[in-house]
């Protein structure tokens, strides 16, 4: 079983910045894909960004230049820097981890951001 704990939202003005953690534990030493996905109110889940084992990176168009997604394998984190912020990012933010082997599927439980105009 695969633990994910997200923690680093909060409030922000529009322009700021904030950083996002995720922390995996459980039985995870294989070959795994970690990814944030938002949740704005009245709208579907959306992607945000993915990072592999190997670091090879994937953003939404609606956040490219504007976030960095990392990861610490030694600490199984990832890691969203959140940089310019807009009011539209508001939105509960989701980590999720993706085994590529067997494809299982592990959520976080959230963590709210709120950009403030």
């Amino acid at each position: 079983q695969v633990q994910l704990v997200e923690s680093g939202g909060g409030l922000v003005q529009a322009g700021g910045s904030l950083r996002l953690s995720c922390a995996a534990s459980g039985s995870i030493a294989q070959l795994n894909t970690m990814g944030w996905y938002r949740q704005a109110p009245g709208k579907q889940r959306e992607f945000v960004a993915h990072i592999t084992s190997g670091g090879s990176t994937n953003y939404a168009d609606s956040v490219k230049g504007r976030f960095t997604i990392s990861r610490d394998n030694a600490k199984n984190t990832v890691y969203l820097q959140m940089n310019a912020l807009k009011p539209a990012d508001k939105a509960v933010y989701y980590c999720n981890l993706r085994f590529l082997v067997s494809g299982r599927l592990y959520w976080g439980q959230g963590t709210q951001v709120t950009v403030s105009s």
